[in-house]
């Protein structure tokens, strides 16, 4: 039989992930036999970050036990690094999705908000791997969740906004459209939440668009129903419902319940005519 290089199945595996066959992503690269310690990081590395996608997509809780597979294999600190990137977007994920009972903080108070548990810790953490990170994707990488857990963990949309615009420049300047596609979705939300709708659909439509190019489905159809609600504020509620609609499709079949929610939380916002 012949064999498969670990850079191609690993390669394969990030465009089944991108493309929301976060199965048959596992499946690959579990059938790949690694001839060494290296290749068998990578695809350790590659695994925990399909079940940490999965798991962000999906509601799944795969990823801890990838992750404690990885710890066991690594060596140096660029990978020590990637681990603990991966761990903290697992925390994210977690708090995101599966909070424990809220503690009020004193940034909680000040926001008028409760912060949940951990969300100061994880902003901590964030701050080590940014004064560490090894390149600039990585910095952007971590720079991009520093904003996350501002906006999201910690209602602070003031702090994060400095992140998101840090990710997207440190994404342009090595070139990596998937992080600038990120970044430009949450500053696209603050350009909506303050009013300017222009700048928000221009930054949405160009986060579209790369996600698109990456082939990264699940980015596709977020962004979508970010249109979908844009169309609804610009006063065409024909619109926004036949591209909620579409995604609505989309996000249920490939099983992605809180795209498929935000989809019908639309839908019945506006009802058909």
């Amino acid at each position: 039989m012949a064999q498969i290089g670990m850079d191609v199945i690993a390669s394969a595996g990030a465009a089944l992930l991108r493309s929301g066959q976060w199965e048959a992503a596992r499946d690959l690269l579990t059938a790949g036999t690694p001839a060494d310690a290296s290749e068998r990081l990578a695809l350790a590395m590659a695994e925990a970050e399909v079940a940490v996608d999965q798991d962000f997509a999906q509601g799944t809780d795969t990823a801890p036990a990838k992750l404690d597979v990885l710890a066991g294999l690594v060596e140096t600190t660029e990978a020590q690094w990637d681990l603990e990137m991966l761990r903290l977007r697992y925390a994210y994920l977690s708090a995101l999705f599966r909070p424990a009972q809220p503690e009020t903080t004193r940034a909680a108070a000040t926001a008028g908000a409760d912060v949940p548990a951990g969300a100061d810790l994880l902003a901590e953490r964030a701050a080590g791997l940014r004064e560490t990170a090894p390149d600039d994707r990585r910095a952007g990488s971590v720079a991009f969740y520093s904003g996350l857990i501002e906006d999201n963990l910690r209602s602070d949309s003031p702090k994060a906004f400095p992140f998101f615009s840090e990710a997207l420049t440190l994404a342009d300047k090595c070139g990596d459209g998937l992080l600038a596609a990120l970044a430009l979705r949450h500053l696209g939300d603050h350009a909506h939440t303050a009013g300017d709708l222009q700048l928000a659909r221009a930054q949405w439509e160009r986060s579209t668009e790369l996600r698109q190019t990456a082939g990264h489905v699940l980015g596709v159809l977020a962004q979508q129903m970010l249109l979908a609600q844009l169309m609804r504020d610009e006063g065409d509620p024909g619109a926004a419902r036949g591209l909620a609609l579409e995604v609505r499709r989309w996000a249920g079949s490939l099983e992605i319940g809180w795209i498929a929610g935000e989809a019908d939380s639309l839908l019945a916002s506006v009802p058909p005519h």
